[in-house]
């Protein structure tokens, strides 16, 4: 017979009775009410699974462990001392990144900047790609230049706005074959430039597409704005897998410290037109979702490769406009995890700062 004592037993045996705030058992039916080691989204249902498999393994398949998991309580949010870094207006800044280049960063930020603006957001999308420029082609808005309009006395730029969209790329300011030869300094300065001296009004999101990699214009970056958290955009091969953990790693330096919300599996798989039940993994199986369970961070979404989708960008009208097709839902439902794990972020971690950062040889990024 299931008794609260032999719970509570099995409950110090795999050493959570610490966690547990509550315990009745009724027949088969257990009720726990317990607490999480982190606020982390991922963290909980980890926790959840690892309880319900414990259990069943323990007092077998009839018993009904229902549970309830809540995050820990956090000291309140210490005041921004940045304040000035914040952009008015702005609620989020999100970054996407990607470890390598190739691997569809750009393809994916301007389909998911496209696909919150369909579902009522108000979205800005900052090409931060100095040396490869790709939004105006996606969007349609090239050979478009930025006009200059007065705001509280100031002379602003007005992004360029398509599919409910406001953007600015360095692309709106360079002829299409004209090469941006600059060193990192001037880089940096034409990024804060529009970050700063644009009129971006009001915005649910600022998706900010950067470049592969790491390096200055990532620095320049999080140097500017307090970035709310970071989207990685991989691709399932194990070349680019290795690159994606030196990115991840970046964000979780103790001096930076920006939370990453996820990563998106791109070019997932294969599935022809003419046999659409299959799969065909052409750069490898899973390898995305192996790395974010070994890190701790949710899959937000799996891209399939699919012609449609380069054909769109090629053309300026990104796929996810397509009503109810099949690359449409799957942006959308991506779209819906990444503010799952957004709302899960700003409810349990502090403002992000941005990061002071010294140029002098030999010391680290400090806040």
């Amino acid at each position: 017979m299931l008794t609260k004592s032999k719970v509570q037993a099995f409950l110090k045996e795999i050493e959570v009775e610490d966690l547990v705030s509550n315990l009745q058992v009724m027949g088969d039916d257990i009720y726990i009410d317990m607490t999480a080691h982190s606020p982390a989204m991922h963290e909980k249902k980890k926790l959840e699974v690892a309880m319900k498999q414990a259990f069943a393994s323990e007092f077998g398949e009839n018993v009904n462990l229902k549970l309830k998991i809540t995050s820990p309580e956090l000291p309140p949010a210490p005041v921004n001392e940045i304040k000035g870094k914040q952009i008015p207006g702005i609620q989020n800044i999100i970054v996407i990144a990607s470890g390598k280049g190739g691997v569809g960063k750009s393809t994916v930020a301007a389909n998911l900047a496209v696909t919150l603006a369909k579902m009522g957001f108000k979205v800005g999308l900052l090409d931060a790609d100095i040396y490869g420029p790709s939004v105006p082609t996606m969007l349609d808005t090239e050979g478009q230049k930025p006009i200059s309009v007065s705001v509280n006395g100031r002379n602003l730029m007005k992004p360029i706005e398509n599919y409910g969209v406001k953007m600015l790329s360095i692309g709106y300011f360079s002829g299409a074959n004209q090469a941006v030869v600059w060193r990192g300094p001037m880089a940096s300065k034409a990024l804060n430039q529009m970050i700063r001296d644009a009129d971006w009004g009001e915005l649910d999101f600022l998706l900010i597409d950067l470049p592969p990699g790491t390096g200055d214009i990532h620095l320049s970056i999080i140097q500017e704005v307090p970035v709310t958290g970071a989207v990685i955009v991989s691709t399932p091969q194990h070349v680019a897998l290795a690159d994606v953990r030196k990115g991840i790693a970046m964000f979780n330096m103790e001096s930076i410290n920006i939370p990453v919300l996820g990563l998106i599996e791109n070019m997932a798989y294969f599935t022809p037109e003419e046999l659409p039940e299959n799969k065909y993994y052409i750069f490898g199986k899973q390898g995305a979702q192996f790395m974010a369970e070994d890190l701790g961070i949710p899959v937000l979404g799996e891209i399939p490769l699919i012609q449609s989708i380069r054909e769109a960008g090629d053309v300026g009208r990104p796929a996810a406009l397509q009503e109810n097709s099949q690359i449409s839902d799957i942006y959308i439902k991506t779209a819906q995890n990444m503010i799952e794990s957004l709302v899960e972020r700003n409810k349990n971690l502090p403002p992000t700062e941005a990061v002071k950062i010294t140029t002098m040889a030999g010391c680290s990024p400090k806040k």
